[in-house]
């Protein structure tokens, strides 16, 4: 166990080490964590040893993973049904073209421009065509933008731009068979009575110390998030779900809410953002730049092309306009997962792998800087977030 601790305590230390650095720097903390993480991969892997930083130790991943789905159930919860309502043509038409700009765009130059085969350009396409919901909630709630109908729309548009990627992974590469359907029953099954059942149980059990509302959801996710991997999906997919079929009750119940965004951002998150960021090999990079520059000046090209013309079209100032858009090009958790499908099945090669990663990792980072530096809303900002003006 000392092995595992000394693990524990230098994964928290670099979480807390990116933390400071988000405030001296003013950024947003799951970008100075994926940073941090690249870069302690490379120099505590020289200096101690890979074996040391263990990002794919199974309890790393285990906790990584439920930072993923608890941050993607919380983004959920944030929809108001109300403003999805009244917002859907909106967030439907900047999510889809958010997905297709960038899957057509980055499928054609990773055929005719890299020389990939047609599978492995297909898969470009769909790891580049992702929208973070992890990073765009992240950034969102440390300035305070969640609790506005433009952040609840951005928000919306997100899950459809990663709907649309996951929909397209299936038809394309992934096989359908008896347990798609039994993954696609038991979900519409949860979905339609979950939020029915959960009301009733936090009215007679719920303002316990034992925290059962807490322990129910993260049962309800991670039976969920079982289920769709044993189907070939992932686990984030259906905890967005539940979060916005939920968000009329979760969402509105503002301790369980913070009580769960300290769990997951206090323990949690930094587990994911920094192992997201140990994925990067520097040198890889360094020795063949090509194809990481290629792919992520594709996607945020691709992306400003089709995004930006559709915000100002549904009557987005240009600032936000542009700040929406730059927030759709980030890419994290679906990006990565398509990476790793078409590695592990053959699609893609290690090194065609490397440079998916590193893209989709450096979207996450780029364009979310240039968002936050120069086109940030301030007249959405509460009073009392960190980026408000003083």
């Amino acid at each position: 166990m000392t092995e595992i601790w000394t693990q524990a305590a230098l994964w928290l230390g670099l979480a807390l080490l990116a933390s400071l650095l988000s405030i001296w720097l003013r950024v947003a903390t799951a970008l100075s964590e994926i940073v941090v993480g690249t870069i302690a991969q490379l120099f505590i892997g020289a200096l101690l040893g890979s074996a040391l930083l263990a990002g794919d130790a199974s309890w790393i991943k285990f906790l990584a993973g439920a930072g993923a789905i608890l941050l993607t159930f919380l983004a959920g919860a944030e929809l108001d049904p109300v403003v999805f309502r009244r917002q859907w043509r909106q967030a439907g038409a900047v999510g889809l073209v958010s997905f297709a700009a960038p899957f057509l765009g980055c499928a054609a130059l990773a055929r005719w421009g890299l020389g990939w085969s047609v599978e492995a350009s297909w898969l470009a396409g769909i790891a580049m065509s992702t929208t973070s919901v992890a990073v765009v909630y992240a950034v969102m709630l440390e300035f305070g933008l969640n609790a506005t109908d433009y952040g609840k729309t951005v928000l919306a548009a997100c899950f459809i731009t990663d709907l649309a990627t996951v929909v397209a992974l299936g038809l394309i590469f992934a096989p359908f068979t008896y347990k798609t359907l039994v993954f696609l029953a038991a979900g519409a099954a949860a979905f339609v009575l979950l939020p029915r059942l959960i009301p009733h149980f936090f009215k007679r059990y719920g303002g316990r110390p034992s925290e059962l509302e807490a322990k129910l959801l993260m049962f309800c996710l991670f039976a969920l998030g079982a289920l769709a991997t044993w189907a070939d999906s992932e686990a984030v997919l259906p905890a967005y779900l539940l979060g916005m079929v939920l968000a009329g009750t979760v969402g509105k119940d503002h301790a369980l809410v913070r009580r769960l965004r300290t769990l997951t951002f206090g323990l949690l998150t930094p587990f994911y953002f920094i192992r997201a960021g140990s994925l990067v090999s520097l040198p890889a990079l360094a020795a063949a730049p090509l194809a990481f520059v290629v792919l992520l000046a594709g996607k945020m090209l691709a992306k400003v092309a089709g995004v930006y013309p559709v915000a100002r079209a549904w009557g987005s100032p240009r600032q936000e306009g542009m700040y929406t858009t730059l927030l759709m090009s980030t890419g994290l958790t679906f990006g990565t997962i398509s990476a790793l499908f078409g590695l592990s099945h053959q699609i893609v090669d290690q090194a065609q792998y490397s440079a998916l990663v590193a893209a989709v990792i450096g979207s996450a980072v780029l364009p979310t800087l240039v968002a936050n530096a120069f086109f940030l809303p301030r007249h959405l900002l509460p009073s009392t977030s960190p980026g408000a003006k003083p």
